[in-house]
């Protein structure tokens, strides 16, 4: 779930983004990038280039296949399930924000769309491994994403060019709300089409605080004790670029 000095001093955040909620295809969440007072260029070459991105990427995904390889143990195939978000979790759209940087253009709906539909999102450094392992270990894999229904086909369609696992990607309906807590629900009572039944879902990974079931950012005021499930059942991936912390 993206972002501080420019590449051309005048590229401001504010050039960038429109907001994602006037796009008919990008996630209700800001689509592209970043904080009205930041720059958007600096947190690109972040995510771009610093080693310590790949390496918390890395570590995140690592962390979450040592805790689903335990929680899985003694459960049988197909009855036990990952949910993970999309953009900036599983697959990247950096290219697409490096582009507007670079052409000093402003996130529209017919870029996103144009980008969603070319089909050209990489996968972030892990992801594939440990969809591969939940796969070994007889998981299901659910892709709850934000992105809207009529962009649904493309984005399976990247997930399948990529060799990334699934089972199901649920989008956000293209006349419904955000919330993603009513599709998480869905996973586990086995009501989403193609479901064989209920599953336990034994991990969530996302880059947005909302890609965790019952959570906003106003657990910031809840204590340590709101976190006890990062690192054991929830991992977040580090996202600069956007996210409902804006």
């Amino acid at each position: 779930m993206r972002v501080m000095r420019l590449v051309g001093r005048s590229v401001l955040v504010t050039a960038v983004l429109a907001t994602a909620a006037a796009c008919a295809s990008a996630p209700v969440r800001p689509a592209t990038p970043v904080a009205s007072t930041l720059d958007v260029s600096t947190a690109i070459a972040w995510v771009d280039r610093a080693a310590e991105y790949q390496a918390l990427v890395r570590q995140t995904y690592g962390q979450a296949t040592r805790a689903v390889e335990t929680a899985a143990r003694g459960r049988a195939a197909g009855t036990w399930a990952v949910i993970l978000d999309a953009d900036e979790t599983v697959i990247s759209n950096l290219a697409y924000q490096r582009d507007l940087v670079r052409t000093g253009q402003a996130h529209t709906p017919a870029s996103w769309r144009a980008w969603v539909q070319q089909r050209d999102a990489v996968p972030l450094p892990g992801a594939q491994a440990f969809l591969d392992r939940v796969r070994a270990l007889g998981g299901r894999i659910a892709i709850v994403t934000n992105r809207l229904e009529t962009a649904c086909d493309d984005t399976r369609a990247v997930l399948d060019r990529r060799a990334l696992a699934y089972d199901v990607v649920l989008c956000q309906p293209d006349d419904g709300p955000s919330d993603k807590n009513p599709r998480f629900e869905a996973v586990a009572a086995g009501t989403w089409p193609g479901a064989s039944g209920p599953l336990e879902v034994l991990a969530w990974v996302g880059d947005n605080i909302q890609d965790f079931p019952g959570l906003s950012q106003a657990i910031r005021q809840q204590g340590a004790a709101a976190y006890a499930d990062f690192g054991a059942r929830f991992f977040v991936l580090p996202n600069p670029l956007y996210g409902s912390w804006e």
